[in-house]
C-alpha cells in the first residue's frame, strides 16, 4: 500500500513547520506547498489522506482552490485562517470544506480535529456494504456500496460529509431530523455551536441536488424543527 500524507498548504513558513513537527509527533508523514498550484499537482502524484488549507493564498486563493481539489478528491479538508467573519466561513465550507480552524489555533486541538476527520472519512471509505445498496427516492439513486449518487441519471460529486447526511435523511425518509441529530449523526460529536455547520453543508447540498430550478428542493426546512426528505 502506498504511503499516505497529510497535505499542508500554507504560504506561510513558520506554520507550514509548526504544523509538519505537530503532525510528525502524531506519526503522519506529510507535504509542505507555499501555494495551492504546487498543492494540486501533488494531489495526483501522492496518496492524501487530508488537507490542511490556508485561506489567504498567493497565484491561488483557499476557496477557489478547495474547489480545484473537490474536483480530484473527496478526502477531508480543514480550513486554517485569520478571517472570522461568518461570511468567510460559510464560502469556505459551500467551497467543500470540512471544517474551519480559525488562527492562531491551538495546535493540540487542530491535531485532535485532524485524527477525527481521518478516521471518519476511513470509516466512511470502509464502510460494510448493505445487503440492498441501491436506495432510490424519486430522482435520486444512491450506491452504498461505492457511494456513488445519481440525480436524474447524473452523478453528483458530493463530499463524503454530504454523501452522510444524504443517507441520513434518505434512511429517515418523511421524519424531521433537527440540526443537533444531524451533526451528531455524522459529525460524531455534541452539538455545541454547530449551527452554520450544519446549515451550510445543507446549502451545498442542496446546490448539487437540485439542478433543475422547476422543481422543489429535496430537503425540506421544517421551521424550527430541522430537515427532511
Amino acid at each position: 500500500m502506498s504511503e499516505e500524507y497529510i497535505l499542508i498548504v500554507d504560504d506561510n513558513e513558520d506554520i507550514r513547520n509548526l504544523l509538519g513537527i505537530y503532525l510528525e509527533k502524531e506519526g503522519y508523514c506529510h507535504i509542505r506547498c507555499d501555494n495551492a498550484l504546487t498543492a494540486l499537482e501533488m494531489i495526483n502524484k501522492f496518496s492524501i489522506i487530508l488537507i490542511l488549507l490556508d485561506v489567504m493564498l498567493p497565484k491561488l486563493d483557499g476557496i477557489n482552490a478547495c474547489i480545484r481539489f473537490r474536483e480530484k478528491t473527496n478526502v477531508p479538508i480543514i480550513f486554517l485562517s485569520a478571517k472570522t467573519d461568518d461570511t468567510d466561513i460559510v464560502n469556505a465550507l459551500l467551497s467543500g470544506g470540512d471544517d474551519y480552524v480559525i488562527k492562531p489555533f491551538n495546535p493540540v486541538q487542530l491535531m485532535t480535529r485532524v485524527k477525527a476527520q481521518i478516521r471518519r472519512f476511513k470509516q466512511y471509505n470502509n464502510a460494510p456494504v448493505e445487503k440492498s445498496h441501491i436506495l432510490y427516492y424519486e430522482d435520486i439513486r444512491i450506491n452504498t456500496e461505492t457511494h456513488q449518487v445519481w440525480e436524474c441519471g447524473t452523478e453528483i460529486g458530493l463530499t463524503f460529509k454530504e454523501y452522510e447526511i444524504l443517507l441520513l435523511l434518505l434512511k429517515n425518509k418523511n421524519s424531521v431530523l433537527s440540526m443537533k441529530q444531524i451533526y451528531e449523526a455524522v459529525w460524531h460529536e455534541r452539538f455545541i455551536g454547530a449551527e452554520n455547520t450544519v446549515m451550510m453543508h445543507i446549502a451545498n447540498l442542496r446546490k448539487k441536488l437540485d439542478r433543475n430550478k422547476s422543481r422543489e428542493s429535496y430537503i425540506k426546512t421544517v421551521w424550527g424543527r430541522g430537515y427532511k426528505i
